[in-house]
């Protein structure tokens, strides 16, 4: 959830901007724009947890897919968004060997979700799980290169290889 949701009980942001750590540890946040249990992200967090400390926090973009909803299949979205949180976080915490929070953002659009969230936390790192489109990636419109002009290390992981190049 953003600072700006209005829907209460999800996890607040890793830290918010300006904010000093006490510990060194890389905030990674960890973007779901596809399977958030699939094994190749597992993986992702898995190797960058053994890279070096790190605490971990997954964001989920609204499960909608549009944002033209009533408010009745708004809430079923945001339950649907929680079930995979329920089902993401103890593995995905698990993989990092240590808890990962998670919230499921109030925008369907993946980089919308990431830029409000990158609004109002700090992050030192982006692990981003999507799919893979050809015809994004030769326009230059694909989300992993988009999120690289936000400046952060991106590491993109999609379901037909394990994990793919640092960007």
């Amino acid at each position: 959830m953003t600072a700006s949701s209005p829907l209460p009980g999800a996890a607040q942001p890793l830290e918010t901007v300006g904010a000093t750590a006490a510990n060194t540890a890389a905030r990674v946040l960890i973007v779901a724009v596809t399977n958030a249990t699939a094994e190749t992200l597992l993986a992702a967090v898995r190797a960058r947890a053994a890279a070096g400390p790190a605490r971990f926090q997954l964001l989920l973009p609204d499960p909608a897919g549009h944002a033209e909803l009533t408010r009745a299949r708004r809430l079923e979205s945001r339950a649907h968004g929680e079930s995979i949180l329920a089902d993401a976080l103890p593995l995905l915490s698990e993989a990092a060997g240590n808890d990962v929070e998670g919230f499921v953002s109030n925008r369907h659009d993946p980089m919308d979700a990431i830029e409000d969230t990158l609004s109002s936390a700090h992050v030192d790192e982006i692990i981003l799980a999507t799919v893979h489109h050809h015809l994004a990636e030769g326009l230059h419109v694909d989300l992993p290169r988009r999120v690289a002009h936000l400046g952060l290390p991106v590491t993109t992981v999609t379901a037909a290889e394990q994990v793919a190049a640092v960007v």
